[in-house]
């Protein structure tokens, strides 16, 4: 049988004849957790929470059967998350007296593991790209993962200790900016691993984690400055089960429109290369240019989808909270200029046939834009959505 005819068979085939019996044992034990969640904190939802919980179980299931490494990822997240949530037991001053959850799983230590891997990472993938080193580079990608792993351990540790501090003050941490940048970097980052191992290439991999370490750094500057790593209660405006999907889905967005403005660096550097040296040591060592097209015009397209779902979610919490589905506030306005760029990019490149330099240019400068967008507003300007300022 030809190579061709096996490509349309495997097209043929329904995708659910392709599992295999690790497939169903995973989607089961995601179901039991997820069952097991609703057991133990079944008090502390609503009839929506219910719906989200078993609904984000089975997009976990999706994304494991579609995407197979992402399991381990699911596993070793819950396993050290029930661990330290274990350790606390109910008393939230354990944090200090336990070995393991002072050097290592509090949501705080947690977060400067993240903190250090993806650094850490950032030098170990440049270090790669100069000397094309299968091992290094096998390092930089393990450290990825580590670091994403630390980094969503220490948000499930923070959901935990917020409630332990007391039922009035818990709650999701994607409530502030020192939570969703955590969340920020953690996305980008899944997102670049998924397109490392697609692409089966790591020389993007120093780009995108500077954009992550730039996150990692107003992190930093964050907790010791503003002291924003400490649990607060919740403004009554964001005591809303709508927060739950409504962040999350943006900062899919926001987190593949910078890995597109990372990759639009990378392909620039590169356009240069080439027209200088064709066959220089930049030219050779950076990934093919058709090839970096490609991933931003798809980062962009997945990023455009959710931002569009996290807009729309949006547009229904504000008629919830405040009455009305829009009022051009100024987080509303700019969220509406930041989907218009994106779109206008993608009409570019899918209706006009655009290529190359201009849509790296473009990616580069909408990532400001959306910078503005999520953290400009907050600093510079007020509005319904004041609660957000730094």
């Amino acid at each position: 049988m030809s190579v061709s005819q096996d490509m349309n068979n495997d097209f043929e085939t329904p995708f659910i004849k392709k599992l295999n019996s690790f497939d169903w044992i995973f989607a089961v034990l995601l179901i039991a957790g997820s069952i097991f969640a609703y057991q133990k904190y079944a008090h502390l939802m609503d009839v929506y929470e219910v719906g989200i919980l078993f609904g984000t179980g089975l997009s976990l299931i999706a994304m494991g059967w579609f995407w197979k490494p992402s399991r381990m990822l699911m596993v070793m997240i819950a396993l050290l998350s029930l661990f330290a949530i274990n350790l606390y037991g109910t008393d939230i001053a354990r944090a200090e007296a336990n070995f393991f959850l002072k050097f290592l799983f509090s949501s705080q230590s947690a977060t400067m593991w993240m903190s250090a891997l993806f650094v850490m990472a950032t030098v170990t993938y440049f270090i790669e790209l100069g000397t094309q080193n299968t091992f290094v580079g096998k390092v930089a990608t393990a450290m990825v993962w580590s670091a994403t792993t630390m980094g969503f351990v220490g948000l499930m540790v923070r959901w935990r200790e917020s409630y332990l501090l007391g039922s009035d003050i818990g709650h999701i941490p994607v409530s502030n900016l020192y939570e969703v940048f955590i969340l920020f970097a953690i996305i980008t980052a899944l997102i670049y691993l998924f397109y490392e191992a697609h692409y089966k290439t790591r020389s993007m991999g120093g780009f995108v984690l500077l954009v992550i370490t730039a996150s990692i750094a107003f992190l930093l500057w964050y907790h010791f400055e503003k002291s924003a790593h400490e649990i607060k209660p919740l403004v009554p405006a964001l005591k809303s089960y709508w927060m739950k999907i409504h962040v999350p889905a943006n900062f899919v967005g926001y987190g593949a429109f910078a890995l597109a403005a990372m990759i639009g660096v990378a392909y620039l550097i590169k356009d240069r290369a080439v027209r200088k040296n064709p066959n220089g040591l930049i030219a050779a060592r950076l990934p093919d240019l058709e090839m970096m097209d490609d991933v931003m015009h798809k980062s962009i397209a997945l990023g455009f989808a959710f931002f569009t779902i996290a807009t729309v979610l949006g547009a229904m919490w504000a008629a919830e909270a405040w009455g009305g589905y829009w009022s051009w506030d100024p987080k509303e306005t700019w969220a509406l200029i930041v989907w218009l760029n994106y779109a206008a990019w993608l009409h570019m490149r899918l209706m006009k046939g655009l290529r190359g330099v201009p849509l790296a240019w473009w990616a580069i400068i909408g990532l400001f834009v959306t910078s503005f967008a999520f953290l400009g507003v907050n600093m510079f300007l007020s509005g319904l959505h004041s609660y957000g300022e730094l």
